[in-house]
């Protein structure tokens, strides 16, 4: 299976930098050679905030240690990205990472960071996560991180935020959020999932949805297949959101992908299922990543 020419695949999220830095003895399912082998245009890597007791700080600079020694281009834009080339670029997990100073969300942004997602899976300065049912809301620091945030470009990414802080970003943040590694609720009830409700905000505000690939979030179990995933990926098109829908792997973070989507090799075959659903070749190029780059285009290009 090959790509078709000048088909930018775009992966929202991995936590591969976390096991080089921190889990050597694991051997990461993102390889250069797999995203090569895959079509991979653009590989978002995630500087996670880390595990309960850990120090964010300590855990994020031998992420950051560990970046730079990837045998990858850097870039600073997913505009950057080229077909044919694999090309990384830098989000945060956990607004933790941050702690309580202003001025290091600038720092990270200096550092190629373009999406920040607000939370993890506990409670910080900026906000709550979604794993406490509704949550709590965004916290007035957390609306001071979010208006720096925008003035740097950088995305904002509710795929850990509580439900109340969602609709917080939906009804008062002036930029679209985008969930860079979620699926649908409807489909699979885990918390984790978005609502039908919440699909249909994001898509009227122009926001952004990378399916996750972890077996938990597509079925409920410890099993899935690549139907699964282009199942999760349909639900939103019949929601309206076909132009607003892409991937968020999570390959590095989860135990359990799906049958036949293991690694990033194995994006073309999940385009030729697309094509075997009955999308059209433009459809399946917004899914690849073009979606990706429009909604980037009107929020962090802004």
């Amino acid at each position: 299976m090959h790509n078709k020419k000048n088909l930018l695949i775009i992966d929202a999220h991995c936590d591969t930098l976390y096991r080089l830095a921190l889990e050597p003895n694991l051997q990461p399912c993102v390889t250069t050679e797999r995203l090569q082998a895959g079509g991979v245009s653009l590989q978002v890597f995630a500087l996670w905030a880390g595990p309960d007791g850990a120090s964010p700080f300590d855990v994020v600079q031998a992420q950051l240690k560990a970046w730079q020694g990837l045998p990858i281009q850097s870039v600073d834009s997913p505009f950057d990205a080229r077909d044919g080339q694999v090309a990384g670029m830098l989000s945060i997990e956990g607004g933790e990472v941050f702690g309580s100073d202003l001025h290091s969300v600038a720092e990270f942004r200096k550092l190629g960071v373009r999406i920040v997602a607000l939370t993890w899976q506990r409670e910080n300065r900026i906000a709550f996560p979604n794993q406490d049912g509704e949550g709590g809301r965004i916290k007035p620091f957390g609306w001071q991180v979010l208006a720096r945030m925008e003035q740097l470009g950088m995305a904002a990414d509710v795929s850990h935020l509580s439900r109340r802080g969602f609709w917080d970003l939906i009804d008062r943040y002036s930029q679209p959020p985008m969930a860079s590694h979620s699926c649908c609720h409807a489909l699979c009830p885990h918390p984790r999932n978005l609502t039908d409700e919440q699909l249909r905000a994001l898509i009227a505000r122009g926001g952004w949805v990378g399916i996750n690939f972890f077996a938990l979030f597509l079925t409920g179990g410890n099993k899935a297949t690549i139907g699964d995933v282009v199942r999760h990926i349909d639900h939103i098109a019949q929601l309206g959101g076909a132009a607003n829908v892409g991937f968020g792997s999570d390959f590095d973070g989860m135990p359990h992908p799906p049958k036949g989507a293991e690694h990033p090799g194995c994006f073309p075959a999940i385009l030729d299922a697309l094509r075997a659903r009955g999308y059209d070749e433009a459809t399946v190029r917004g899914i690849a990543g073009e979606n990706f780059l429009r909604y980037f285009r009107a929020v962090a290009e802004s």
